[in-house]
């Protein structure tokens, strides 16, 4: 299994253990990916991934949602394996 975090910015949204679905976008040098439900597509953000780092899932499940100094990180899983 492989797992990534999130940016939230609007917490309250989603819940450990809720499916979500992923959105990809492409940078010159990099993917980034955004998480939502159909009612919200756009719930929380990734960091930017090297293009070696490809998620190829399309859904998830959220596994762990914390709040630090930072703001709100969600932890999702997908069913891959974890990328080098």
């Amino acid at each position: 299994m492989r797992t990534m975090d999130f940016k939230m910015e609007r917490p309250g949204k989603l819940t450990e253990g809720q499916k979500v679905f992923v959105w990809e976008g492409e940078l010159p040098s990099n993917y980034y990916y955004t998480i939502g439900i159909p009612e919200d597509m756009s719930l929380a953000m990734s960091p930017n991934i090297p293009f070696r780092k490809r998620l190829l899932s399309k859904e998830g499940i959220v596994k762990a949602i914390v709040q630090n100094e930072k703001g709100y990180y969600v932890t999702a899983e997908f069913d891959e394996e974890e990328q080098l």
